[in-house]
C-alpha cells in the first residue's frame, strides 16, 4: 500500500505476494517535469527579420538541485540562448526546466550523480524541444541544441574539484 506524501510503496519485488511494508532497494526516478520559468525576447522585431548577417549564437546552461522533502528533490536545468547580429540582439530565450526527483536508499555519491548527471540527461530532450519551439515562435528558424554529455561533464567537474582540493591542501612537513 502506498503512503501518501512520499514515494515509499509496498512493492512485491520478489513475486511472493508478501510485501514487507518497506522498500529497502535503492531507487531513483522522475516524479514530474515542468517549466518553472520561460522568457522569450525578440527586442528588435520587426527590424531583426530583415538583417542579412548570420547571428552569433551563445548557449549557456547550468544545473541546480535542492531538497524539497526527504526523498524528493527538485532538479533545475537552466538554459539561456542568445543570438546577436552585428546590428543588435536577435533573440534571447531563457528557460528553467525542472523535475521533481524521488530517491531512496542511495549512497550520497550515487544520489549526487543522479541529481547532477542522470536527471539533467533525462530532462534535456524536453528542454531542447521547448527552446526550439520558442525560437521558432519568435519568428526565426528553430534552434536545435546539440546533445550534451551530462555524465562526462559531471565526471570532469568532479575531477577538477578533486584537483583543486589537492592543490589547496598543505603538502607534508616543511
Amino acid at each position: 500500500m502506498a503512503q501518501i506524501g512520499n514515494i515509499i510503496s509496498d512493492l512485491d519485488l520478489d513475486g511472493t505476494g508478501n510485501g514487507n511494508g518497506e522498500d529497502t532497494a535503492p531507487a531513483a526516478g522522475i516524479i514530474s517535469q515542468y517549466v518553472k520559468d520561460l522568457s522569450v525576447e525578440n527586442p528588435n522585431a520587426p527590424h531583426s527579420f530583415q538583417w542579412q548577417d548570420a547571428p552569433q549564437i551563445d548557449i549557456q546552461f547550468n544545473i541546480g538541485a535542492q531538497a524539497i522533502d526527504g526523498e524528493v528533490h527538485e532538479v533545475e536545468l537552466k538554459i539561456v540562448c542568445s543570438a546577436k547580429a552585428q546590428a543588435g540582439t536577435t533573440y534571447v530565450v531563457d528557460l528553467s526546466y525542472c523535475a521533481l526527483v524521488g530517491m531512496r536508499n542511495l549512497e550520497d555519491g550515487q544520489a549526487h550523480a543522479f541529481l547532477f548527471a542522470e536527471a539533467p540527461r533525462i530532462l534535456f530532450p524536453f528542454a531542447r524541444r521547448i527552446v526550439s519551439d520558442a525560437v521558432r515562435d519568435a519568428g526565426f528558424p528553430p534552434l536545435m541544441l546539440e546533445p550534451i554529455d551530462f555524465n562526462g561533464l559531471y565526471v570532469q567537474q568532479l575531477a577538477a574539484q578533486q584537483q583543486a582540493a589537492a592543490e589547496a591542501a598543505p603538502s607534508g612537513n616543511a
